[in-house]
């Protein structure tokens, strides 16, 4: 692993280069630009708010619901659209994979780092509802850093599981959408994770997602330590998804050109 963490620091720019490319490539041509990195959680929030604050009553601990949603959406919204264009890289630059040489995780590395630029824009207007709605930050907001880190680990873990499936398995892009909507619903995102029964906690929180937006909410908005040790469990899942899924592409990466 060592050695192909090497060379991919070897190309670093390429990586870089690539990033800033599938940036412009999204919204080439398009009418609003990188506002649809806003559009998208605003969305989701305002329909949130309308259905689970107005017709299905949601406690959120006396946090007015389109904060609770929106702190919710923003990091949520990035990790889905990592998965959603990182785990189809490979097979839309067939035709790079199959006639020039360069470590194939930089296409789907590239995929997360422009959906992180999206996740920077979307994160501007939480600083303004913050503002807003009268949320002072404090010190636990720092946490944002590690939960950050995790998140990003975590995602692009699925997304190197993702892609070189895809690559065997072409049925793999019709599962992505409806895995995306089912890890959804099963992340507290709509509803606090404290609704969650205690029976199922540990289950519930094997998703790492469970506990990287529940501490999203309380650094940012309690002002309270996350809970450490559904963050430990968090992040010793990740490790093993993401040491199992760089192990799992780079083994099938050899292929991956007669298979394209």
């Amino acid at each position: 692993m060592f050695k192909h963490w090497a060379k991919l620091y070897q190309y670093r720019d390429l990586l870089w280069l690539w990033t800033l490319r599938e940036i412009q490539v999204r919204y080439k041509q398009s009418l609003l630009g990188v506002a649809w990195a806003v559009l998208q959680p605003l969305a989701l929030m305002t329909i949130f708010t309308i259905v689970f604050s107005r017709f299905v009553r949601i406690d959120t601990g006396g946090i007015p619901y389109p904060i609770f949603s929106y702190v919710a959406l923003v990091p949520w919204t990035f990790f889905s659209t990592s998965l959603n264009f990182g785990i189809a890289s490979l097979v839309n630059n067939m035709n790079l994979v199959t006639k020039i040489y360069f470590p194939r995780e930089i296409l789907p590395l590239a995929s997360v780092g422009a959906a992180f630029v999206d996740f920077l824009v979307s994160a501007v207007i939480l600083v303004g509802m913050m503002l807003l709605y009268g949320v002072t930050p404090t010190w636990t907001s720092l946490w944002i850093v590690p939960l950050l880190m995790l998140q990003i680990g975590l995602a692009i873990a699925v997304v190197l599981f993702g892609a070189a499936f895809l690559v065997f398995f072409r049925d793999v892009r019709f599962v992505v959408p409806l895995l995306t909507q089912v890890w959804m619903y099963a992340t507290p995102i709509i509803y606090p994770a404290s609704s969650v029964p205690p029976r199922f906690r540990t289950l519930y929180f094997l998703n790492p997602m469970a506990g990287i937006i529940d501490g999203y909410r309380r650094t940012l908005l309690l002002g309270e330590l996350p809970m450490l040790d559904v963050i430990g469990l968090g992040l010793v899942v990740t490790l093993v998804l993401l040491i199992s899924g760089y192990v799992f592409f780079k083994r099938s990466e050899p292929v991956f050109a007669d298979l394209i």
